[in-house]
C-alpha cells in the first residue's frame, strides 16, 4: 500500500501546493502578464511539506518536472485558453535557505540544487538553442524529431519509417525544429566572501530560456539558483579526460541591488526620504550623514555631496553636456584621502574603487579579449561599470601616463571609445569621478601652483570641476579636537558620531533623487550670470589673468542643479546659486590663485602657468633677444645687471627665471656664462 503512495506522491502534493491562494493568484496573473514561467519560494515548498523540499533539493530533475506538471495542471484549471497556447510552464525556484560558497563546490554537489552568489564577469550574447530537432530522410522523406540533449546536435540512428530504416544521409529541418534562448555567464564571487589572500574563483553558468537570459548585465550582483553538472572536457584524437569541470544549469535568477534602477524604496522608505527633504537643513544633515568618522572637512563633505546627488545631462541634437561632476583632492600624507575615497564608494548607488598604481587605461576603459572560438570580445573596465554611479581613483599622481590618457575622454565625453582588433565600439561611462592625488613633493607647499605642485597633467586637471586641497596645518584647537575624536573611535570602537541619516537610507534617498529634473530659475540664473560676467570683467584690465572660463560656469550649473536635487526641489533657487558660487570660490581659491599678484588665475589650472610667470618669463626672453642683437650672445651676469637695473628683479628671482627658461628649453648655454635663444 504504501509503496503506491510513494508512486503518485511528488506530482500531487505539487497539484495541492499549487492549489493554496497565493500560487493560484501567481498562475493566473501568468496569463495576464504572458509570461511561461513561475516563480516559487523554496520557503512556501518548506512550509507545505519538508520532505517534498527535501528531495526537491537531492533529485532536482525529477522533482522540477513533477513541478511543471503540478503548475500546468493547476494552469488549465485557472486559464484553460492560456494553457492551450502553453506546452509547458516552467517553474523557478528562488531564495533558498542558505547560498552555497563558490569555492566549496565540489564533488558532494553534483546533481543538487544549490543557490551561489557573485558577480557577472562576462556574458555571450544571447544565441539560439535547438530543443527538438526534425531530420529529414534524404531516401524517402521521412520527418523525425529527436530530443537534444548535451552539447552537440544528434542525428537519428536510422529512419522511423518500417520499410526504409536508411541509416542516412539526414537534412537538419530549421523550420520544423524548436529553439530556445540560452547564455552562458562567467560568475567570480564577491570581494566581500574571499578568504584573505586568496584569488576569486569563476563558475560558468547556463542559462536557458527566454525569461531568464538578459536580465543581468557584467558588473551586477546575482544570486542564482541551479543544478550544478559535471562535464568531461574531450579532447582532440584522445577522447575524454577523467577529470570533470563543473557548471551550473541555472533555474533562476536574481539580482541584488548596487544597480540603481533596482533599488527602489518601499512606501514606508518613502515616506522617510520625503519627510527628510522637508527639512531646511537637509544639506547639513546629509553632509554629517558622508563619512561621520571623519572629523572635520566640511567643505570637501559638501563637493561630495553634490557630486553623489550629480546634475542633469543635457542631449542636444548637436552635443551632450554632462551631468555628473568630478573632483579631486590634493591632500598631504594622513589627510583621510582614501577613507573618504572608499566610503562614496560605499554609499554610491554603483560605486567602484580603484587605485593609481595598479590600475591600466584597459581595467579602466575596456579589454580587447580574444575568445576560445577565435572571435574577438570586449570585457567592460572599471569606468564602463560604474555607468551612472561614482569611480573612485585614489593615488591618481601614481598611475603611469599613458594610462591616465585613458580617463580624458570618460571625465568630459562620458564615452569610452575602443578600435582594436577589429572591434570598433563606443560604450558609455556617464561616471562621476573622485580623484584623489598626492602632492609632487610629499607636502603641499603653499608658495608654488598647483600645477608645480602635483604631477598631474594640466588636461586633466582643466576637467575635475571642483579641487580642493586638504593642508596638513597644525593648529592646536583643532588637533585637539581631532585626537580626542580619533582616540574615541578607538576606545569605543564605534563612531563617535552618529550619522543623522544612515547609510541604507542615504543610499536609497541618492537614488530616488536622482529622478528629479530641477530647472534654473530667473533669479538663479541671474546670479550665476552676475558672478561668471563679474569674474571675467576682472580680467578684462590689460594684463590680468583669465579668471574663469566657460567650463567652470557650466560646473557651476551642475552644482546647483545637485543642490536642489539634495532637496528633492523642482526649481533652483538663488539660495543654490549663492551656496555653488561659494564654494566654486572656495576650490579656485585653494588652486587657481596667483601668488604673486593675489588674483584669481585659471590659467594655472588651464595651462600650468599663471599670467604674472608668463610676463615675467616674456620679460627676460626679450631682453636676451635684445643682447643677442649687440652681441651675439648673452652674457649672464650682464643680462642679471640689466634685468635688476632696469625691471627692478632681484638677482634670485632672475636666476630662477633663467633657469625655468633652461629648462624649457626656450633658451640654451651655448658655453659657460652665456646664453642664447634656441
Amino acid at each position: 500500500m504504501t509503496e503506491e503512495l510513494e508512486v503518485i506522491d511528488p506530482q500531487e502534493r505539487f497539484m495541492e501546493f499549487f492549489k493554496t491562494q497565493k500560487y493560484r493568484q501567481r498562475i493566473s496573473q501568468m496569463a495576464v502578464a504572458g509570461k511561461t514561467s513561475l516563480a516559487v519560494d523554496f520557503e512556501h515548498v518548506l512550509a507545505f511539506d519538508q520532505k517534498l523540499a527535501e528531495e526537491l533539493l537531492e533529485k532536482p530533475e525529477e522533482y522540477l518536472k513533477h513541478a511543471n506538471n503540478g503548475a500546468y495542471s493547476q494552469l488549465q484549471i485557472e486559464e484553460p485558453e492560456y494553457a492551450e497556447e502553453l506546452e509547458t510552464i516552467t517553474v523557478r525556484i528562488v531564495r533558498l535557505l542558505e547560498a552555497t560558497q563558490l569555492r566549496k563546490l565540489g564533488s558532494d554537489h553534483i546533481g543538487r540544487l544549490v543557490l551561489v552568489e557573485g558577480i557577472i564577469v562576462r556574458s555571450t550574447p544571447v544565441r539560439p538553442m535547438v530543443m527538438r530537432a526534425a531530420f529529414k530522410c534524404k531516401r524517402c522523406g521521412t520527418t523525425t524529431y529527436i530530443i537534444q540533449t548535451g552539447q552537440f546536435l544528434r542525428a537519428p540512428f536510422e529512419c522511423t519509417d518500417p520499410s526504409c530504416r536508411g541509416k542516412g544521409p539526414f537534412d537538419f529541418l530549421q523550420e520544423e525544429s524548436a529553439f530556445i534562448d540560452s547564455q552562458d555567464l562567467r560568475v567570480q564571487e564577491r570581494p566581500e566572501d574571499l578568504p584573505p589572500g586568496q584569488l576569486p574563483r569563476t563558475l560558468h553558468v547556463k542559462l536557458v530560456g527566454s525569461e531568464i537570459v538578459d536580465i543581468a548585465r557584467p558588473g551586477d550582483h546575482i544570486s542564482t539558483v541551479g543544478i550544478v553538472r559535471a562535464a568531461a572536457p574531450t579532447l582532440p584524437r584522445v577522447g575524454k579526460l577523467r577529470t570533470f569541470i563543473l557548471h551550473l544549469d541555472a533555474n533562476s535568477v536574481e539580482i541584488l541591488g548596487k544597480e540603481p534602477d533596482i533599488a527602489l524604496p518601499s512606501p514606508e522608505e518613502e515616506e522617510k526620504i520625503l519627510e527628510l527633504s522637508k527639512d531646511p537643513w537637509i544639506h547639513r544633515k546629509i553632509m554629517n550623514s558622508i563619512a561621520p568618522s571623519i572629523y572635520g572637512y566640511d567643505h570637501i563633505k559638501e563637493s561630495i555631496m553634490y557630486l553623489l546627488f550629480g546634475g542633469v545631462p543635457k542631449t542636444l541634437p548637436d552635443i551632450t553636456i554632462r551631468g555628473e561632476m568630478n573632483a579631486l583632492l590634493i591632500g598631504d600624507p594622513g589627510t583621510a584621502k582614501s577613507q573618504l575615497l572608499q566610503y562614496v564608494a560605499r554609499v554610491a548607488p554603483r560605486g567602484l574603487y580603484t587605485s593609481g598604481r595598479g590600475t591600466t587605461a584597459a581595467g579602466l576603459t575596456a579589454a580587447v579579449l580574444r575568445e576560445r572560438g577565435g572571435g574577438m570580445t570586449l570585457e567592460a573596465g572599471a569606468l564602463v561599470l560604474a555607468d551612472k554611479g561614482i569611480a573612485c581613483i585614489d593615488e591618481m599622481d601614481k598611475m603611469r601616463p599613458e594610462d591616465r590618457v585613458a580617463i580624458h575622454e570618460a571625465m568630459e565625453q562620458h564615452t569610452v571609445s575602443v578600435a582594436k582588433g577589429g572591434i570598433v565600439a563606443t560604450l558609455n561611462a556617464r561616471t562621476a569621478i573622485l580623484a584623489a592625488a598626492n602632492p609632487a613633493l610629499g607636502r603641499y607647499e603653499p608658495h608654488r601652483t598647483v600645477a608645480e605642485n602635483i604631477s598631474l597633467p594640466v588636461t586633466i586637471l582643466s576637467r575635475f570641476d571642483l579641487i580642493f586641497v586638504l593642508k596638513d596645518v597644525p593648529n592646536k584647537e583643532t588637533d585637539s579636537k581631532m585626537s580626542e575624536h580619533i582616540l574615541e573611535i578607538h576606545r569605543k570602537r564605534l563612531s563617535p558620531v552618529e550619522p543623522p541619516i544612515s547609510l541604507e537610507l542615504l543610499r536609497k534617498y541618492v537614488s530616488y533623487a536622482k529622478g528629479i529634473r530641477p530647472v534654473l530659475t530667473q533669479e538663479a540664473l541671474n546670479r550665476l550670470n552676475d558672478f561668471y560676467l563679474a569674474m571675467r570683467s576682472a580680467s578684462e584690465s590689460e594684463g590680468s589673468p583669465v579668471a574663469i572660463t566657460a567650463r567652470q560656469l557650466e560646473s557651476l550649473v551642475r552644482i546647483t542643479e545637485a543642490r536642489a536635487r539634495a532637496a528633492l526641489r523642482k526649481e533652483i533657487q538663488a539660495e543654490d546659486a549663492e551656496a555653488a558660487i561659494n564654494i566654486m570660490k572656495k576650490s579656485l581659491e585653494e588652486v587657481g590663485i596667483d601668488l604673486t599678484s593675489y588674483k584669481i588665475d585659471i590659467d594655472i589650472i588651464m595651462t600650468g602657468k599663471p599670467k604674472s610667470v608668463r610676463d615675467k618669463l616674456q620679460i627676460v626672453l626679450s631682453t636676451v633677444i635684445e643682447m643677442e642683437k649687440e652681441t651675439g650672445m648673452a652674457e649672464k651676469t650682464a643680462l642679471l645687471n640689466e634685468l635688476e637695473i632696469k625691471y627692478q628683479t632681484s638677482r634670485g628671482e632672475a636666476e630662477r627665471l633663467i633657469g625655468q627658461l633652461l629648462r624649457e628649453g626656450t633658451i640654451y648655454e651655448p658655453r659657460e656664462g652665456y646664453l642664447k635663444k634656441t
